[in-house]
């Protein structure tokens, strides 16, 4: 396939993305399942969209375990790829002291990401801006570190991810993933959280993710599997909405939509199944890219 063909297939694909995530109204959604659930939406903290804007397996207690593991210093400028509504960002930025920008393919996502961070007092500290994983808007050498979190599953080719990370990084820096990845060749059941269909799900098993980012110029300095951490969670998710007689009125179904259910049971039966588990990579930016004159 030539490089022209490439190009435009990952472009309909992160149209078809876009589609899969977009919601239409998705603030005023958020701000009425706030308002339901109690909370003054006028004089919110960061702790209260946790149930809601955290989109990914294991919400904040996941994100406080993963960011414990690559410890942003004070001060250090880092980027969030794949940024959704900025809970991450939010709570990374405000835990480490840290500088964050944020990048999702979604216009949508992208405002209310905004919107909610100015809401908490943290509009300083992070900003987002519509982009893509690969054409990253930034000068090469820009950050001190990035991390993902349930993104490379949308992105077939993790060559160029991997390439536009490695590009933007300063020398040394540190690149997190936090993603659902391939654990057999068991069949896959659609809707997931991530896509409606195979078109847009790219799912691979660790060693593909090894070999591209070593291919792209990183080390990967440590791995971690969650499924344990994942199957524990659902299990006590699932007694607690069974003690308080259903769901929270605040959550990730005003996200999700109407098929929530459905998309989070396909993907807790093939977590079950160990057809697909999240895992964590924390990597390093080794100082030359053996493909970058192609890039």
């Amino acid at each position: 396939m030539t490089r022209y063909k490439r190009e435009r297939l990952a472009m309909a694909v992160e149209c078809t993305v876009i589609e899969h995530y977009r919601h239409g109204a998705l603030e005023d959604a958020l701000l009425k399942g706030l308002a339901a659930a109690g909370k003054d939406v006028n004089n919110l903290t960061p702790d209260d969209l946790a149930p809601a804007d955290e989109f990914h397996i294991g919400g904040r207690q996941a994100t406080i375990d993963f960011a414990a593991e690559f410890k942003p210093s004070a001060d250090t400028h880092w980027l969030d790829i794949g940024s959704g509504l900025g809970g991450p960002s939010r709570y990374v930025a405000h835990t480490y002291h840290c500088r964050i920008i944020g990048v999702d393919l979604s216009e949508e996502y992208v405002g209310v990401a905004g919107s909610l961070s100015r809401r908490v007092g943290l509009g300083g500290k992070v900003s987002y801006r519509q982009a893509s994983a690969l054409a990253l808007p930034f000068e090469n050498n820009t950050f001190d570190g990035a991390y993902m979190q349930h993104v490379g599953m949308n992105i077939a080719d993790k060559a160029k991810l991997f390439g536009e990370v490695h590009r933007v990084l300063k020398p040394g820096g540190i690149f997190a993933i936090y993603d659902v990845m391939r654990g057999n060749d068991g069949i896959f059941s659609y809707p997931v959280p991530w896509a409606s269909a195979a078109e847009t799900n790219f799912v691979e098993a660790p060693a593909t993710y090894r070999a591209q980012l070593a291919a792209e110029g990183f080390e990967v300095v440590k791995e971690r599997n969650r499924r344990d951490f994942a199957m524990d969670l659902f299990s006590a998710l699932q007694a607690k909405v069974i003690q308080a007689g259903g769901s929270s009125k605040f959550g990730l179904q005003i996200v999700m939509g109407a098929n929530t259910s459905q998309k989070v049971g396909n993907m807790i039966s093939m977590i079950e199944r160990g057809t697909v588990g999240p895992v964590e990579m924390i990597c390093r930016r080794i100082e030359v890219n053996p493909h970058a004159e192609n890039m």
